[in-house]
């Protein structure tokens, strides 16, 4: 009878965003707005890139995949998320949401060691220049960016398997937006003490290493364009790193908000999945087009503007 029980649940029940019936349309006009613009906006990015020769340098190609994966991210999320507004079932299958828990979070951690990746190679470009091409080789930086995607793999790997051994006998309703990690805990028909300590730890630990090794490799950053003499080479080493920083803060603060508490219940918790599913994804292709004086030169050449140069 145990057995039978723990194996009951076949689906779960989406509840996605609290909100009035009324309100169901304008929200998936929104949701659909801001996912096409995210899709568009970075792909644009990928293009950019892949076309304009003057942008063929590791920096760039890094930036291509973050693109691709904010692109992924996003769409891992919203079309489940827009069709559950609209729809009167909001039904995912166990495999579904098991594949939905692993994709997010192999995509969230391989950009979370790319985010890494991306500072090391400010660090290398800034601090240490005359050894940068011979250091950040095309081979080496393949090497660097498929080992983010594997160690994203391994990761996601472990979490979903070390919450799907869980017995989950009912209920199933998922209240959240997704099929996340803290609200499948709340769903399952044993103690999860365990479970949430080794999350606590696991995402802690990797956050917390990432983002030291992000802080350390800009402050030295910092520390070597403030020994630049020239003003416009202080400024322009500035523009390009503040764009990767401002990414960096606005991926972490809503992840650590939610996967250092895994036992929370707040309603709260449903809005900052809405900021780092739906809209950081926009916001970084928007972000780097702004402050990198190259992406918008390249972005003006590719509209047939032959003549534009960054400044």
């Amino acid at each position: 009878m145990q057995s039978e029980n723990q194996t009951s649940v076949s689906h779960f029940i989406l509840v996605g965003l609290h909100h009035p019936p009324q309100l169901g349309v304008p929200l998936f006009l929104a949701f659909l707005v801001i996912y096409v613009l995210t899709v568009s906006g970075n792909g644009l990015i990928i293009l950019t890139v892949l076309v304009d020769t003057q942008l063929h340098r590791p920096m760039y190609w890094f930036l291509c995949h973050l693109s691709f994966l904010d692109m992924t991210i996003s769409s891992a999320i919203v079309p489940k998320m827009l069709a559950g507004l609209l729809a009167q079932s909001r039904a995912i299958s166990f495999g579904g949401c098991a594949i939905q828990l692993f994709s997010f979070h192999f995509l969230g951690c391989t950009e979370c060691f790319l985010y890494t990746l991306m500072a090391y190679d400010r660090f290398l470009a800034i601090c240490k220049p005359l050894h940068y091409a011979t250091i950040m080789t095309p081979r080496i930086c393949n090497s660097l960016a498929l080992g983010t995607w594997l160690g994203g793999t391994l990761h996601s790997l472990f979490q979903t398997s070390f919450i799907f051994r869980l017995p989950f006998c009912g209920p199933n309703r998922v209240d959240y937006l997704f099929c996340d990690i803290p609200a499948m805990l709340r769903l399952a028909c044993a103690d999860t003490t365990i479970n949430e300590l080794v999350i606590f730890v696991d995402i802690g630990f990797l956050a917390l290493t990432c983002f030291v090794l992000i802080l350390t490799s800009y402050g030295c950053i910092v520390a070597a364009i403030l020994r630049i003499r020239s003003v416009d080479g202080r400024h322009n080493a500035f523009s390009t790193c503040a764009a990767h920083l401002t990414v960096v803060i606005v991926y972490y603060v809503p992840c650590t908000f939610i996967y250092l508490r895994p036992g929370s219940q707040e309603t709260l918790d449903g809005v900052v999945a809405v900021f780092y599913t739906v809209i950081t994804p926009l916001l970084n292709p928007i972000i780097y087009t702004l402050r990198n004086k190259e992406m918008k030169a390249a972005l003006w050449r590719l509209g047939g503007c032959k003549d534009v140069q960054p400044h």
